[in-house]
Parts: structure tokens; sequence; C-alpha cells
């Protein structure tokens, strides 16, 4: 599903990825685990064409990111901080959101705010949630279209023990509802 060759990237005169050449199945849980500024986020953004090779490729389902497609076409996404609006609800976000592909209705929104442990009918708005909720918030954004690939970046940050076993549980069902998930984290 997803081949690296000889990907290279240099930002600001440093090598960030050096001659990537690997392949990864689909339906798969692939973790990359590393220290802070080791390349994780960037090997995540190098999948979904948010940076493109100074030399070598990716190719997701056998078209080159940045040439055949700008972006994988089935991606659900979490690469930092999620970034909302911070004067609506995570309902009316994470709808507003669903409008650009129309593939969801409001019930797999609201399923999908559930999921991650969060009220769909919550009337708070988004900048009085905790760094949890704003996480949790992050996650069903991902995951609300079921898209066939997941790129999470540190997914489990600002997560209490119980919000890190679902989230951890959402990976799992994940697979095996045949997406292919990556997650960057740099905690063992």
């Amino acid at each position: 599903m997803i081949e690296f060759r000889h990907y290279y990237k240099k930002l600001r005169g440093k090598v960030i990825l050096e001659d990537i050449h690997m392949d990864f199945e689909r339906g798969k849980v692939y973790c990359l685990v590393g220290e802070n500024a080791s390349g994780k986020t960037m090997f995540l953004r190098a999948i979904s064409g948010l940076i493109l090779p100074d030399q070598g490729e990716v190719r997701v389902d056998g078209k080159i990111i940045g040439k055949d497609i700008s972006f994988p076409e089935s991606l659900g996404i979490l690469i930092e901080s999620p970034g909302f609006w911070e004067y609506y609800t995570g309902f009316e976000n994470l709808h507003l959101l669903a409008q650009i592909k129309k593939k969801i209705s409001s019930d797999d929104i609201k399923a999908a705010i559930a999921r991650v442990g969060l009220d769909p009918e919550d009337k708070r708005i988004y900048k009085k949630f905790s760094l949890g909720m704003k996480q949790r918030l992050g996650i069903a954004q991902a995951i609300m279209e079921r898209p066939d690939l997941i790129l999470l970046d540190e997914p489990t940050n600002a997560l209490d023990e119980n919000g890190i076993g679902l989230i951890c549980d959402i990976i799992k069902e994940e697979k095996k509802r045949g997406a292919t998930i990556f997650f960057a984290t740099h905690d063992k």
C-alpha cells in the first residue's frame, strides 16, 4: 500500500529523512518510536503529502504523492496539535470538516465523538475544552470518515490513563476494519 523509494528530505540545510526505502502493507499498525526531533512527524508528513521529497518518492496505492495525487485519497490525520474553530462546539467543528467530502452523516459524526469518550451533545465551545478533550476531538476527526489510512502523531498526548486505553482500543478496531495505521510516539 505504501512504498518509500530512496526518499530524502532536507529542511534548512539539515537532512530530516535520509534514503528511506521501505514497503508497508495494508491493514497493519506501524508505530514510530523515537526521541523528539528524530523525524517521526516528518515521516508522517511525507506519507500525507504535506512535505515533498528532495529526491525519491512515496507511493500510496501505486500513486506517487506530489505527482499523481497531492495526498492519499482516503486519509485520516492528526499531526501535532489539533486545530479547530475556537467558538464552535466539537460537533460543529467536525460537521464543518465533514462537509468537504460529504461522505458521512451527523449520526456518524456523533458516533465518532462518542467513540473517543466525548459527549456529542456537549454545547461547550472548543476554546473551553481541556487539552485532553482537544486531543480526543482531533482523533475523532481523523477516524470519523473511516479512512483506509490513518496517521496519528503523538495521539496519547494530554490523555489520562482511560483515554490512552480508549485510543489503543480504537487503533485495534480500525486495524480490524482493514485500515492501515501509523502512529508516532516518543513513549515506549
